[in-house]
């Protein structure tokens, strides 16, 4: 978000170079004090860009949650690699600056490759476990394979009318296998697998358009995540507002899920429980309050 440049700002500004242009050589004497119209026309038309060629991380870290009675839930030991596309740096990812309708602040933006090609493929693991009654216990790990990610990104803002901050995000991806293997991320025995899952924006026939699925968006629909007070003190919150028909059409985006195979695999051999599809999803409205 950019301030506006105030009447002292801009005499300050004026002083300055009239001082530097007192000492300057010819080829600076074009410089000249701007007005404070024209200086709050100013803006950023380039982002920054960047690649993660080659990327990949591993470690021990570990993050815990744990509630006021001593219960926990931990995740750790997140590893993550992806796969590079042929060129690399010829499709990066953007973050920008960009200018919201009248009225409304600027947008904050981080936009996803487009990955036409499918050649960036994200692999990812993690273990977890719980602590309660005394009692811990390891649930094994998370193993994502061929996760791979089509345009969208996140937005950031300021909220309209409240504190926190107002968010969007668009999405549009496949992913391979999404296994849930309680006996760790290298023993497939006795786990649960969702294969060749889809996600992304469908028209109103339920079919899947090829683009991302907007679930919020800053100016049409806006999510936000701040702190909300009641008798109880403040909670966390967590939000999508209606869609607003002043900036949009009103509507809130539709988009789908299909999952190609859901299995269990079972000492005695592998489970499979067929595939499942939901054509059309529409989020008009959401509202979460975490517990204290």
């Amino acid at each position: 978000m950019m301030a506006r440049p105030t009447p002292t700002m801009c005499a300050s500004l004026a002083l300055l170079a009239g001082a530097v242009l007192a000492g300057t050589p010819a080829w600076a004497q074009g410089l000249r004090p701007l007005s404070d119209t024209a200086l709050s026309d100013v803006r950023g038309r380039d982002g920054v860009s960047f690649d993660l060629s080659g990327y990949a991380m591993s470690g021990d870290l570990r993050v815990t949650y744990t509630r006021p009675d001593g219960a926990s839930i931990w995740a750790a030991n997140p590893s993550a690699s992806r796969s590079d596309s042929a060129q690399p740096f010829a499709d990066p990812y953007r973050f920008d600056i960009v200018r919201g309708p009248p009225g409304l602040a600027d947008i904050a933006q981080l936009s996803l490759p487009q990955n036409a090609g499918g050649e960036q493929k994200w692999q990812l693991a993690y273990d977890f476990g719980v602590n309660a009654d005394g009692i811990g216990r390891e649930g094994g790990a998370v193993v994502v394979s061929d996760l791979a990610l089509y345009g969208g990104g996140w937005q950031f803002s300021t909220p309209r009318t409240q504190d926190g901050l107002a968010f969007g995000a668009a999405l549009r991806m496949d992913i391979g296998a999404w296994s849930l293997r309680p006996n760790g991320r290298a023993n497939s025995g006795g786990q649960l697998a969702l294969e060749n899952v889809r996600i992304g924006a469908t028209d109103d026939a339920g079919n899947f358009t090829g683009l991302p699925w907007a679930i919020a968006d800053v100016v049409r629909q806006p999510a936000v995540v701040n702190a909300l007070a009641d008798a109880s003190g403040p909670r966390l919150h967590i939000g999508i507002g209606a869609p607003d028909a002043q900036y949009g059409s009103g509507q809130a985006a539709s988009g789908g899920i299909e999952i190609g195979r859901i299995s269990f695999t079972a000492p005695g051999g592998s489970v499979d429980l067929g595939a499942s599809r939901i054509g059309n999803i529409q989020i008009n409205y959401l509202d979460i309050r975490f517990r204290q």
